[in-house]
């Protein structure tokens, strides 16, 4: 018998990053709120004006618009990084409008800190994610996914079958034991 002791059941971190143009965290945030999950929600900022224009608010404006947004990019991964390597799990979003290289890197990040990474995309681009989606341990396609994915790490809980009728439990499409020892 093996006993394995797991912290699942104190708050778990969840730090979502990639695409800032759609509503996709607040519906996790209000599925994980509808469960009950003890989950703490984090991101990078998602203001993009403010995440464009923080080096020169901050530092004051730059003659080059190359070295503002380095210094603001340099800004911004403080608070990525951090919240990566704090995380338990690591969501990377990615929508179909624009390119993501930053929610590339975070999940090359993610994975390269042994962090578990759920990838949350539209089945129209898993082919260009292969290598991503190869290092993620879930792959969504919408924001109810993840929350039952969380909901299933951390309770146990399963959702009604998404295939609905013509679900199949895997022990009646291949037979009940272990068919291939």
């Amino acid at each position: 018998m093996i006993l394995i002791l797991s912290n699942l059941l104190r708050n778990m971190l969840l730090t979502s990053t990639g695409e800032i143009h759609s509503d996709w965290r607040e519906k996790i945030a209000k599925g994980v709120e509808e469960k009950s999950l003890p989950v703490t929600l984090t991101s990078p900022n998602t203001s993009h004006e403010d995440s464009d224009d923080c080096g020169a608010i901050i530092l004051a404006m730059e003659e080059k618009r190359t070295n503002w947004d380095k210094i603001g990019a340099n800004m911004n991964q403080i608070r990525t990084k951090t919240l990566i390597n704090e995380a338990d799990v690591v969501v990377v979003r990615f929508g179909e409008k624009y390119r993501q290289w930053n929610a590339a890197f975070d999940a090359g990040y993610a994975a390269a800190m042994g962090k578990s990474i759920i990838t949350l995309h539209p089945p129209a681009i898993s082919h260009m994610l292969k290598e991503v989606n190869a290092n993620a341990s879930v792959v969504c396609e919408d924001p109810s996914q993840v929350v039952d994915t969380l909901a299933y790490i951390i309770n146990g809980d399963l959702p009604p079958p998404r295939d609905g009728d013509e679900y199949v439990p895997i022990a009646d499409r291949l037979g009940k034991g272990n068919p291939n020892p």
